[in-house]
């Protein structure tokens, strides 16, 4: 928990870093125009110049080295609104100057942690009015002159700017978040395809398809034989390589639009859209040659074959779920006939379509 939120306050830092150099450089404009009839004492222009351009690198480092870095960050945008309270107050509460100093840090804090922050932040700011009172005096100040305006106007144009492109910059991570945790949601972590749920949501969305477009299609599924022996004996790192490689060979042997999946287990699962079954049965036996002809380097006794059974689309079928039960019997047909091979779902008036396909 402690490592997520490190890593969550290191860039919460950086994303904080560039608009602060921005708003206290040209916030220190409008400061500075507003404080300067009044002739403060030195020590105040001073403290004006450290606030201005020293501050945001002090406030960075600071947080970067901080073993917390979120909770530094937010302890930096706290003194933010005790500097800007403490600003407002020093200028005799000049109408534009000072409040847009005091929106531009409260709209930091809402956007950095909502009414929370919010509140926090505006009891810094009255915090830093009652320091400034304290030192220097109260004081008002309720004419703004041209000089002031024109001094406050990079203010209120470049660091709304500079705040809108952090977000902009920072919705695009989210979008980028969200779908790479919409993939991971899909698929299976060990071999990388489509897991259970996913592949059954598009193997109805193909059923879907075929019933209305009379489109051809064809599923397979696939199991490795003796899975359980191969774990028992060798170890189940052995196992998860024999996966690995059927998961490796299926994206090397398939097409694009071929789709497979892990259905669970040691059993695969595809669909192969607009393939007859003569297409899908050569491609098939290509795959359970290739994995057969595997060798572990270190395990070279080891051997890996596959029962496979595939069906094809019928307008008979009246479910998704039918569908699957006839590869699924094809798959028992295979392992029935002795494993390592590929069975077709009725097989005699399939071996037929395969003998005369025209």
């Amino acid at each position: 928990m402690t490592d997520n939120k490190s890593g969550k306050g290191h860039s919460f830092v950086r994303r904080i870093y560039r608009p602060r150099i921005i708003g206290k450089g040209i916030g220190l404009i409008a400061a500075a125009a507003a404080v300067a009839p009044l002739h403060p004492p030195q020590w105040v222009w001073l403290l004006m110049l450290v606030n201005g351009l020293a501050w945001p690198h002090i406030a960075y480092f600071w947080a970067r080295r901080s073993a917390m870095p979120y909770q530094a960050e937010l302890r930096n945008l706290q003194l933010d609104s005790v500097a800007a309270g403490f600003w407002a107050a020093t200028m005799h509460f000049n109408p534009l100057p000072s409040l847009t100093i005091l929106s531009m840090v409260t709209m930091n804090n809402v956007a950095a942690g909502g009414r929370p922050m919010l509140v926090r932040g505006l009891l810094a700011q009255v915090a830093g009015v009652l320091l400034s009172m304290a030192l220097l005096g109260p004081g008002l100040q309720l004419q703004t002159t041209s000089l002031q305006v024109y001094a406050s106007l990079p203010m209120l144009t470049l660091y709304p700017l500079a705040l809108g492109w952090v977000c902009y910059q920072l919705a695009i991570q989210l979008a980028e978040h969200k779908r790479r945790l919409g993939a991971l949601s899909r698929t299976d972590s060990l071999t990388g395809l489509l897991n259970h749920g996913s592949w059954k949501d598009l193997l109805e969305k193909k059923f879907r398809i075929c019933q209305q477009q009379k489109a051809p299609a064809v599923i397979a599924l696939i199991d490795i034989d003796h899975f359980k022996a191969i774990n028992d004996t060798y170890g189940h790192g052995v196992g998860d390589c024999a996966l690995l490689q059927l998961s490796q060979e299926l994206r090397r042997n398939l097409r694009q639009n071929d789709k497979a999946g892990r259905y669970g287990g040691d059993e695969f699962c595809v669909i192969f859209p607009n393939t007859d079954e003569a297409q899908a049965y050569l491609a098939m036996e290509r795959l359970r040659e290739r994995v057969a002809a595997y060798r572990n380097p270190h395990l070279p006794e080891l051997r890996i074959s596959l029962s496979i059974g595939l069906a094809a689309f019928s307008t008979h079928l009246p479910t998704p779920e039918h569908w699957l039960l006839e590869a699924d019997q094809a798959l028992y047909a295979a392992k029935h006939q002795g494993r390592d091979q590929v069975s077709l779902a009725h097989a005699e008036a399939a071996a037929l379509r395969l003998a005369y396909p025209d």
